[in-house]
Parts: structure tokens; C-alpha cells; sequence
């Protein structure tokens, strides 16, 4: 089977389960797949890889590995920008998770829901549908301010969907 299995499928298949980690609410599992990504030493899908640097930022978060998550940010955010793959809705991100450090758990809401309206207008924009693609940041903010877990909500989603 492992000869039938090129080095970009791997990556792939490693994004694909670190997403479902992510959603389920594993981000121990998640950080363990992506990290598979972050340290392989094939200069493959570069955007595989700056995207799996964010879903791990985003994961760290989850798990309040606040002292570390200052350190990735600033990583991550230089990686991005020298792959040149930075776009307005990645740089709202950075911004967000820059700023929510400083914020109480009170204010935390607010923040999450002025970042989903401001992602949301960017959701149309053929320009920024990538990061959409390889990350449903959406589910996730909503899932933040809803406090349901992100399974919910893609469930929730998946059923409207299919009853049209």
C-alpha cells in the first residue's frame, strides 16, 4: 500500500485528519498531524503548509497554550508572508488573535463576532476563497460564540444543506 502512496497524498491525507481532529475536538491529535506537515523536510505545497502553520496556531489556542502562541504567531505570520501567501482574511485572523490576548473572557465574544461579520463579507471574494477551502474558520468562529463544539456546527450545516 505505502509504495501506491506519493509523498503529496501523505501530506494531504495528514491535513485531512489534523481537520478532523480539529473538528471533533482533539487538538492534541490535530497538533500531532500537523506537526507530521510543519517538520517534513520535501519543499511540497506550500500552501499545504502555510495553512497547516494556522490551523496549528488556531489549535494551541484552543488548548490556552498562551506562551507559545506569541512565539507562533510571529513564526507563522513571517512563514506566510514569505510564501506570499497572506490574504485580507489571514491578516484578520493575526490581527484577532494578536488583540484576544489582551481581552477578558467577557470581551472575547464581542471580538469573535466582529471577526466572523468581517470574514463573512470576504466569503464571496474569489480572491479569498482559498483559505475557506482549506479552513472552515466560519464553523469555528461560530462555534466560539454558540460555545457548542465545531462538530455541531458542520453537522448542522451538512444537514440544512442536504435538506435542500
Amino acid at each position: 500500500m505505502k509504495e501506491h502512496l506519493d509523498r503529496h497524498r501523505v501530506l494531504v491525507f495528514y491535513y485531512k485528519f489534523a481537520s478532523l481532529y480539529f473538528g471533533s475536538g482533539d487538538y492534541d491529535q490535530t497538533i500531532l498531524y500537523l506537526n507530521q506537515i510543519i517538520n517534513w523536510k520535501v519543499d511540497l505545497r506550500t500552501d499545504l503548509q502555510c495553512y497547516s502553520r494556522l490551523l496549528h496556531l488556531i489549535a494551541h489556542y484552543e488548548l490556552g497554550n498562551y506562551q507559545l502562541l506569541e512565539y507562533l504567531i510571529k513564526s507563522v505570520y513571517r512563514f506566510m508572508a514569505k510564501m506570499g501567501n497572506l490574504s485580507l482574511v489571514e491578516e484578520e485572523i493575526f490581527k484577532f488573535l494578536r488583540k484576544s490576548f489582551k481581552l477578558s473572557p467577557k470581551q472575547l465574544k464581542p471580538e469573535f463576532e466582529n471577526l466572523l461579520a468581517r470574514l463573512k463579507t470576504y466569503e464571496k471574494n474569489r480572491f479569498e476563497t482559498r483559505v475557506f477551502a482549506y479552513l472552515d474558520i466560519i464553523s469555528w468562529l461560530e462555534s466560539k460564540i454558540r460555545n457548542v463544539p465545531v462538530q455541531d456546527i458542520i453537522r448542522e450545516k451538512f444537514i440544512i444543506r442536504e435538506s435542500q
